[in-house]
């Protein structure tokens, strides 16, 4: 029985889209749901800022611990074990109580979600060559838009139908069916039986050598030295900045429509999902066209540069979005915020992959997603606070400036650098 199936990265790809998609599901199921949760369990926006940031919290501490797990496991039995946990912390959801058992629920789901991140970007680094990262990279973060996309209608129909507790039930075990999945088909590409000579032929010598792709035992305080590295600690704080800006999206659009522009949960499942399709064409053209410049015989460097800029141009119209009078058109204005941070983000994530070797490319990318948590966990307790007291329009203000200073701080310490001498590892 011949099992070769061609161009078997794409495949890779596709399972590691549809595991960002359920982890997306996962953590946006309780967005959808909050103001019956806050009715029910008796909080007000700052208990619910509370009860996310702990969710921050724990992926602050696991996103730093994730990577160096992953190197150590290997990619396959690592994302395993990653995406297991928070199932399972998905599923346990359904028997929170009240604020302080759905809190713990949140930080369990927060220590197993970040495995998803340097697992996926290892297994891109393992699967594709360098003109082809980017859009490795971006297909598997377009299943953050597609879960962010899928959840609201999905839950909301089953809060609906049949209780938010079974909503939390349903989404969590979705992890589990691609589990099944997963072990049955992943290996890297010297061990795979579903690669085709051709396409073995073709990645040889352009990805990770097979030695690079076994699972390693990090030396002691190796997490350490790869912090102190400039391309480390200077992505860091690019994520500290930006990703807050997106975790505002996840967790506090729902909200945002409920209370300042007048929908009920019927309308949220129905126009919720929007902004995150834009996010979707956002990570698939801004993997691409990095990938193309490269191919067109752009510095590597410079192309990402690019694409990095292409999405920050567009994010001060987030400050417009409460001031615009319809609804409608907040949306529209929160669809462009989408999309040009899925620009950023799909080059920004593509950069451990390029600068550092596959054995420390899990814990890098640990470490940098490590301050986009910190980041979302004191922006979401500062949203909380903010919006009780004030208004949404600070947050959109602030979400609009940060994705300049991120480039602003990432071109200066790093890629300017890079693009004077510096190559990438194969």
């Amino acid at each position: 029985m011949n099992l070769r199936i061609p161009n078997f990265r794409y495949v890779v790809a596709f399972l590691l889209l549809l595991a960002t998609m359920i982890n997306y599901a996962d953590r946006l199921a309780i967005s959808v749901v909050a103001p019956t949760l806050r009715k029910e369990f008796g909080m007000n926006e700052q208990d619910y800022g509370f009860v996310v940031s702990m969710f921050m919290l724990a992926y602050a501490i696991m996103y730093a611990g994730s990577g160096p797990i992953i190197d150590r496991l290997g990619t396959r039995k690592g994302f395993a074990v990653f995406i297991a946990a928070w199932s399972l912390a998905a599923i346990g959801h359904a028997f929170a109580v009240g604020r302080w058992s759905l809190a713990f629920w949140r930080f369990l789901l927060g220590l197993g979600e970040p495995g998803n991140w340097p697992a996926a970007a290892k297994a891109v680094a393992e699967w594709f060559p360098l003109e082809q990262r980017a859009l490795g990279i971006g297909i598997f973060n377009a299943g953050s838009s597609l879960g962010s996309a899928i959840a609201p209608p999905l839950v909301a129909y089953l809060t609906i139908q049949f209780g938010w507790r079974t909503a939390f039930v349903a989404v969590g075990a979705l992890g589990f069916v691609w589990l099944i999945a997963w072990l049955l088909l992943y290996q890297p590409p010297h061990l795979s039986r579903f690669i085709t000579e051709r396409e073995w032929n073709f990645l040889k010598g352009r990805v990770r050598p097979p030695e690079e792709a076994a699972p390693v035992r990090q030396p002691k305080g190796e997490w350490l030295r790869v912090l102190k590295q400039r391309e480390c600690y200077t992505l860091i704080l690019a994520r500290f900045f930006t990703d807050p800006v997106v975790y505002f999206v996840i967790f506090w659009l729902p909200e945002y429509l409920q209370k300042e522009r007048g929908f009920n949960l019927a309308m949220v499942g129905k126009y919720a999902w929007v902004p995150f399709l834009f996010g979707d064409m956002g990570y698939i053209f801004g993997g691409w066209v990095s990938g193309f410049l490269i191919r067109k015989g752009w510095h590597w460097v410079r192309a990402r540069t690019a694409v990095l800029m292409l999405g920050t141009i567009v994010m001060p119209i987030a400050i417009l979005a409460p001031r615009v009078p319809e609804a409608w058109m907040a949306i529209g204005v929160i669809c462009v915020v989408t999309l040009g941070h899925a620009l950023w983000i799909s080059n920004l994530l593509t950069l451990p992959t390029d600068m550092f070797p596959a054995s420390r490319v899990g814990t890098a990318t640990g470490l940098t997603g490590m301050g986009g948590a910190i980041g979302g966990m004191l922006a979401n307790l500062g949203t909380g606070y903010i919006v009780q007291r004030y208004s949404y329009s600070p947050i959109f203000f602030t979400a609009g400036l940060m994705h300049p200073l991120a480039l602003t701080i990432v071109y200066t310490l790093l890629l300017k650098r890079w693009m004077h001498g510096q190559r990438p590892p194969a």
